[in-house]
């Protein structure tokens, strides 16, 4: 748990790298991601060492063994003068690590050029980690040897004295990610760590199944099933499931290299060191992936529109549009395998929209598949920076139609205030949600005046396939009470001879 101690460490160096002229938050937490990565680096040669000297076994090495090599390691260069520091990470760390192959840095030679590593060397390529295979084109921005100083200092009094594990590493990234708080140009923004836990609990992750996020952002999704599945599985999984759940048991897709190199090094913090994450526009012909992935969770671009002639042709046989938010919703169907569940996010728009493509992809849901629970979210879940009215879907693919009764639950709270502070409070229907989603038999009696009920598929298919709960939802009126004519009447006498009073008083003071 990230504590008021470490949270106050974690904004002063935020502060020291504001002072020091980077002011947009995904460069502060970019920067910080590779002094991160590099101090991890010598963390992992270090453990390699201990092993050594305990077995006498030869291990392959991460840092080059000459003196060049060495002195790139951050425990030998943490307490050099400032202005020797700078110029060890911008001229030699950081070079390096933009060229990394198969998990070992380059050297250098005299000249201060690299010394190629040899392809045939051996080693497996799969050393190579997502977050080395998307730094090609990384710049290292800290401004001044003063101020990487102070970010060094800081970082490792943080690991040194607050980070006792992987756990603690993954939650002080998760409030550093936090601090996102601008969307970008084409809708993403990032989603609430209690949301996305909430739609992980929903479909209960394993450590067989193979999960995706073909829009992934900074990898949150994929970080929260992760965290679910080792606190669920860890004490029993085989070794067969670990090296799936370090490798091909997640996959993330985005079109930001540097969100794709915050995702990896997001996933590394979580005991993932070899995830799928790949470069790619996932609703666009370069996308043609089916029927791989057991899971799909996600919060896709909502306000992002996509070139016409790019659009992979079968996701628009779905549903015939450029709307991503719709897009995203033929993905999840085509990725899936039979059986497959989703859990997503969609604006409100989706539910209810009149369009012919709205209509479509709401009737694939609703007849060619199972459309198990729509839960509406209030409007101020994503503040502040966004007001957007928002819906969890939960389906799974079936091929076969399936869907029978379609459960809502109308949240009112999610334990925060719907302002833009975001405080917490302690309303929260979260809770509710996971124990009624998982006992849907006890549900078949309720109400539609209750905050959960079902709506039969042929009432849904009679309203144009409408999955907005306010459509449905039935709103007890309590009557009200009001006085009699002749009391508001006297009422209104009474106080014009007030008024008439004060004004004949006033009249006398002048």
């Amino acid at each position: 748990m990230i504590t008021g101690a470490i949270k106050n460490k974690v904004d002063k160096i935020w502060t020291d790298i504001w002072a020091g002229g980077i002011t947009n938050p995904l460069t502060v937490i970019e920067q910080l991601t590779y002094l991160m990565f590099i101090r991890s680096l010598d963390e992992k040669e270090l453990e390699t060492e201990e092993f050594e000297n305990m077995t006498g076994e030869k291990m392959e090495k991460i840092f080059p063994q000459s003196a060049v090599g060495q002195s790139m390691r951050w425990s030998k260069f943490k307490n050099n003068d400032p202005r020797e520091i700078y110029d060890v990470i911008s001229q030699r760390v950081f070079p390096a690590i933009k060229n990394m192959k198969h998990g070992r840095l380059p050297d250098f030679n005299e000249q201060g050029e690299f010394v190629d590593i040899a392809d045939d060397f051996g080693s497996d390529v799969q050393n190579e980690t997502a977050f080395a295979r998307y730094m090609s084109d990384a710049m290292f921005l800290i401004p001044t040897p003063q101020v990487l100083q102070k970010i060094i200092t800081g970082l490792d009094d943080l690991y040194e004295h607050d980070i006792a594990d992987l756990d603690m590493q993954g939650d002080l990234y998760e409030y550093m990610l936090g601090k996102l708080a601008t969307a970008g140009q084409n809708g993403q923004f990032r989603t609430p760590k209690h949301i996305r836990e909430m739609m992980v609990e929903l479909l209960q992750p394993t450590p067989d199944d193979t999960i995706c996020d073909p829009a992934c952002g900074t990898a949150g999704f994929l970080v929260s099933a992760s965290e679910y599945i080792r606190k669920h599985y860890e004490d029993t999984m085989t070794a067969e499931q670990w090296e799936h759940f370090a490798g091909d048991a997640f996959t993330g897709f985005d079109t930001d290299r540097t969100m794709l190199r915050i995702s990896a090094m997001n996933l590394m913090l979580h005991s993932i060191s070899h995830p799928e994450i790949d470069y790619k526009d996932s609703v666009s012909k370069q996308n043609q992936i089916s029927d791989k992935f057991t899971m799909c969770l996600a919060n896709p671009p909502f306000k992002g529109t996509v070139d016409a002639e790019s659009i992979n042709d079968n996701l628009k046989a779905v549903t015939n549009t450029k709307k991503t938010e719709l897009l995203f919703l033929a993905l999840f169907l085509r990725m899936l395998k039979k059986g497959g569940q989703c859990a997503c996010i969609v604006p409100d728009g989706v539910l209810f929209g009149s369009s012919k493509a709205h209509k479509a992809i709401r009737k694939e849901l609703v007849e060619s598949h199972q459309l198990r629970a729509v839960i509406s979210m209030p409007s101020g879940v994503f503040k502040p920076y966004a007001g957007v009215s928002t819906a969890v879907l939960v389906f799974t693919k079936t091929g076969a139609g399936g869907t029978q009764n379609v459960w809502f639950y109308d949240m009112k709270a999610d334990g925060f205030s719907l302002d833009d502070k975001r405080s917490e409070i302690a309303e929260n229907d979260i809770p509710d949600i996971i124990e009624r989603f998982h006992h849907l038999d006890k549900e078949a009696d309720r109400q539609r005046t209750e905050q959960s009920f079902f709506v039969p598929k042929q009432e849904i298919a009679d309203n144009d396939y409408d999955l907005s709960i306010n459509k449905y939802k039935k709103v007890e009126y309590v009557p009200v009470e009001y006085p009699s004519t002749s009391e508001i009447m006297a009422d209104l006498h009474a106080l014009e001879s007030e008024i008439t009073a004060g004004l004949a008083e006033l009249e006398g003071m002048l």
